[in-house]
């Protein structure tokens, strides 16, 4: 499951390992959907995964979607060295901010 906790303005996802793929992208992106109802701005902490795929890289760009089309943001935060290859190699870095902790991405929004 995901843990949420809302800190200000901003709701912190701690996305759960090992993987975000073909077999649970689907169940993610519903719940990130309901999230996204209430929620403005997010950090997602991503430090629990280490492989995420193609249905992975869909969940996580149909929610920035649903954020910025209501004037939110999402943060990213704890990648791991083989996720953020994979981001940079989407160009996924361009379009969404990355941050080493959590505390960087709150700050980012000003949290």
């Amino acid at each position: 499951m995901l843990i949420t906790r809302e800190l200000t303005d901003v709701v912190v996802v701690a996305v759960p390992g090992p993987s975000l793929d073909a077999s649970n992208s689907r169940n993610f992106k519903k719940e990130m959907t309901r999230a996204v109802e209430t929620a403005m701005n997010m950090v997602w902490d991503m430090s629990q995964v280490q492989f995420v795929d193609s249905s992975g890289l869909g969940a996580i760009v149909s929610c920035l979607k649903q954020l910025n089309a209501k004037g939110g943001d999402l943060r990213i935060c704890g990648l791991s060295k083989g996720v953020r290859t994979l981001f940079e190699l989407v160009r996924l870095h361009r379009v969404v901010e990355i941050y080493n902790t959590r505390e960087e991405a709150l700050s980012a929004f000003g949290g």
